[in-house]
């Protein structure tokens, strides 16, 4: 790169040179041309002084001419007196004749003025054809001028470029002005080169005489050690006899203590086989007294073995029997609660009627509810994405993942979700449409909507399929389309209209990102007033970046009053009047308002950070709060994952080199060194994940001698074809490759086989990719931004506790920034093997599951939920 840079600053020094002469040579023509302008300039003032003296002689003729026609008039009245005709007519002959003298002379002088006016004339129209030519010129002159002023632009731009060059390479790795410095050093070392082979010609001299006087004493030794030797034989003899005695006394004392050992050793096994006796004793108690309490338990206790699917199953089924209309709502609660608990006597009916006609085990079912209590809370979910059948982003593993752990603990979870035509259906268990049709309002009038049921990850989940001309989920795609806005409003209200008619009453409902932030204005100002009132709204944007904006008179077709809520104390942008905000309208009306970790809550508190929205989230700031997201730990699990080669765990990295050497062979990698350092990417290409930064980090791990392996596409046209020649340029490359699209399997691969992982986003609002990294010893190299700023910490960074300390950041979204991060994590990974795998097995332990979010979710939702009953109250 060095050379390359010195190449550029030669080539820029020609130009500048080239630049310079070009100027001089204009320089030239141009005083050249001036002297001819100036030459011109004289010969233009001399013709302007004859055409000045000409025209005074024309004046001149003039006058005479007119004295002329005087005394002709004069004669003419004179001619009537005869008497003086004669000497009339000699005098007017005489004056005829001086006036014809005259008037020839005058008339030759005239002709020969107006021959030479007529010279000067077309002199004049030479001299100004010479003049308009070097006017032409005198342009060219100024074109060159301008030509000098463009020139003048290159040499200032080739500098600027020159400058630029040379702050570059002031901030690469190898300082270019330390290059003079190393020849200099070079030149010096091999000075010191030749005067160390001269000492060791000097020192071979020497050695060889050295080695005859060695030989010489070699002889002397010999003999030296024969007479040694024989000495010793001499003492071996005398000292043989005393050895033998002491080796009898040791021996004698070896089996006393042997025998005692032994005897030991039978009364330790004696007292061992006592306690494995009295062991087995207690164990067979413990198990009687299990059994009789197995026999004794309550049939209402909560059963254990059962997995979630089953209780999700029993929930959709009772839902659907209560929209039916084949049980009351009532009586459906008391089920759904004891379903809830994980009651076992619902589980023996379900066994034994689920052979049975629908109506025999209905009113087996209905036999349970005399008596029902609630253990927790009743939490719906009501969001367009969910993990793993609609995923897009982070918000379809939030979903699952926050509704399993809430589930885990005691809490009953329910998901509502669009039913999409692409949707992963192979990933829904027990899928069926309920007999029952949902109508809700939209552009005034009623339309209806099939309500479906399944299990996803042993949740229960509803599906709606609204039947409007409109086909809103029936795109081939969850976002992107011209009427977003209108499809979500859509859902929304349609969402809250089956739980109306269903005759749910949740604790918290819970909605997500500007595609379902309709639900919180909705609720208060249409379905409290209706009955649905039994919740309280929390509302979580997973990135402010996209908040759902539209002309005001659009909220209407849900059934929003525009005129109440086009204010600033509400709903309205507040960057444009005229529209409506529906994640400002959530942050408003709901509960509570969290956002997916603690620094991206700060930021976005600011100006730049907020949006637009930093001063509404600082008016209701006390209910607004960070919380960092987790991952599905059953999922991103290296251990038991079923897309690897090998699966492995922090006590045995074996499985990760393996996995690591699959993954080269798979893309096409060298595996020629294993011990070279692997760099994975898994992301959206898009300007928020810092697309200049990873572009950089290809080039720079290349350098540094490692291999690089990118996953992910863009939505952004420019970005897409720019990466693409990126992958076609390295597409036979021994260790780079990029892979433009997604792919679940080959992300699982990714993480697995990667010794560290890039994620240098400008913003990032929680991120996981940095979590699961770490669950599969992939150690991050991050920003430090929101979430990223929370999960990860710096090596090097002593203000952190060494606990903690899990991976490299950087500050600065400039390429100094990743370079010293990315060098950082190489050299560790190179130099020091041992700290590299203890940082490894440190990161894989992290417990980044949802169960610390959970718990924050859940402390949250009681606090609201005893407001609320305590408003109620009052």
């Amino acid at each position: 790169m060095i050379k390359n840079a010195e190449k550029n600053i030669l080539l820029l020094n020609q130009a500048r040179v080239h630049a310079l002469e070009d100027l001089e040579k204009i320089l030239a023509e141009k005083e050249a041309l001036q002297g001819e302008i100036n030459v011109l300039a004289m010969r233009l003032a001399e013709s302007d002084v004859r055409i000045e003296v000409a025209a005074q002689e024309k004046t001149r003729v003039e006058l005479l001419e007119g004295e002329l026609e005087k005394l002709r008039s004069e004669l003419a009245q004179k001619g009537s007196i005869e008497g003086r005709d004669a000497e009339l007519h000699e005098l007017q002959n005489g004056v005829f004749s001086d006036a014809i003298t005259n008037n020839l002379s005058h008339n030759d002088k005239i002709h020969s003025l107006t021959e030479e006016l007529n010279s000067i004339r077309e002199e004049n129209a030479t001299l100004k054809n010479a003049i308009e030519s070097f006017k032409a010129q005198l342009n060219d002159v100024a074109n060159n001028d301008e030509r000098l002023a463009v020139l003048e632009k290159e040499r200032l731009s080739l500098r600027s470029a020159l400058k630029d060059m040379e702050s570059k390479l002031s901030i690469f790795p190898e300082d270019v002005s330390e290059l003079s410095t190393l020849r200099v050093e070079c030149k010096d070392l091999s000075d010191k080169v030749e005067n160390l082979q001269l000492l060791l010609d000097k020192a071979t001299k020497q050695d060889s005489q050295a080695v005859t006087v060695l030989q010489q004493n070699q002889d002397l030794q010999r003999k030296v050690d024969k007479l040694e030797a024989s000495l010793e034989e001499a003492n071996i003899y005398k000292l043989s006899s005393d050895k033998l005695q002491k080796s009898n006394e040791l021996m004698q004392q070896k089996i006393k203590l042997l025998e005692s050992q032994l005897q030991k050793s039978d009364e330790d096994i004696n007292s061992y086989v006592q306690l494995y006796q009295q062991s087995v004793k207690e164990f067979q108690d413990t198990l009687d007294l299990l059994k009789k309490e197995s026999k004794r338990r309550a049939p209402d206790e909560p059963v254990e073995d059962m997995p979630w699917e089953f209780w999700s199953r029993l929930l959709l089924l009772i839902d659907g029997w209560a929209l039916e209309k084949k049980i009351s709502v009532d009586d459906a609660k008391l089920l759904r609660e004891k379903v809830w608990k994980r009651d076992k006597s619902v589980s023996d009916v379900y066994m034994a009627y689920k052979e049975k006609t629908e109506h025999e085990a209905i009113s087996a079912f209905l036999g349970l509810t005399s008596s029902a209590t609630s253990p927790g809370l009743y939490v719906i979910h009501i969001a367009a994405e969910m993990a793993p059948v609609a995923k897009v982003g982070g918000l379809g593993d939030v979903i699952s993942g926050l509704s399993k752990a809430l589930q885990k603990k005691g809490h009953l979870v329910e998901i509502i979700l669009p039913k999409y035509d692409c949707m992963q259906y192979d990933r829904i268990g027990d899928l069926r449409a309920l007999d029952v049709v949902i109508e809700s309002y939209f552009d005034g009038q009623l339309f209806k909507n099939k309500i479906w049921v399944g299990t996803v990850e042993g949740l229960p989940v509803y599906f709606i399929e609204p039947h409007h001309p409109g086909k809103f989920f029936w795109r081939g795609d969850y976002y992107g389309a011209h009427d977003d806005f209108r499809r979500f409003s859509y859902f929304s209200r349609a969402a809250l209209e089956f739980l109306l008619q269903a005759g749910k009453k949740p604790d918290i409902i819970h909605c997500h990102d500007w595609q379902t932030a309709f639900i919180a204005p909705l609720y208060w100002d249409v379905y409290a007033p209706k009955g649905l009132n039994s919740a309280r709204i929390c509302f979580t944007c997973h990135n402010f970046e996209y908040q759902g904006t539209a002309g005001a008179s659009e909220l209407e077709a849900c059934g929003l009053d525009s005129h109440q809520l086009n204010r600033p104390d509400r709903m309205q942008d507040n960057s444009a009047h005229n529209r409506v905000n529906s994640v400002k309208g959530a942050v408003v009306y709901s509960n509570i308002v969290t956002t997916v970790s603690p620094t991206y809550a700060q930021e976005v508190r600011t100006a730049e950070g907020g949006k637009g929205l930093h001063s509404t989230l600082s008016t209701h700031s006390k209910k607004f709060i960070g919380i960092l997201n987790g991952i599905d730990t059953d999922i991103w699990n290296p251990a038991t994952d079923p897309f690897l080669q090998v699966q492995y765990n922090a006590n045995d990295l074996q499985g990760k080199s393996e996995n690591k050497e699959a993954l080269r062979r798979n893309l096409g990698l060298s595996s020629a060194d294993v011990r070279r350092p692997l760099v994975g990417c898994i992301t959206r290409l898009v300007p928020q994940k810092g697309v200049h930064l990873i572009r950089h980090a290809i080039y720079l791990t290349l350098e540094l001698g490692g291999q690089f392996v990118l996953l992910g596409s863009s939505p952004v046209p420019h970005i897409q074809r720019e990466f693409e020649g990126i992958a076609n340029h390295f597409q036979n490359h021994d260790h780079i490759r990029l892979i433009l699209k997604y792919d679940e399997s080959l992300s699982h691969a990714i993480y697995a086989a990667s010794d560290m992982f890039i994620i240098p986003s400008i913003f990032e609002p929680c991120g996981l990719t940095q979590m699961i990294s770490m669950r599969y010893g992939a150690i991050p190299i991050a920003r430090k931004t929101g979430g990223l700023n929370d999960s990860v910490f710096d090596v090097d960074d002593d203000t952190i506790p060494s606990q903690f300390r899990n991976g490299f950041t950087f500050l600065n979204a400039d390429e100094k920034g990743i370079n010293d991060a990315l060098v950082r994590a190489i050299n560790l990974f190179t130099n020091d093997p041992k700290s590299w795998k203890q940082l490894v097995q440190k990161d894989m332990n992290i417990d980044f599951s949802w169960d610390s979010s959970a718990a924050q979710y859940e402390e949250l939702y009681s606090k609201s939920v005893t407001r609320g009953r305590a408003t109620k109250r009052a």
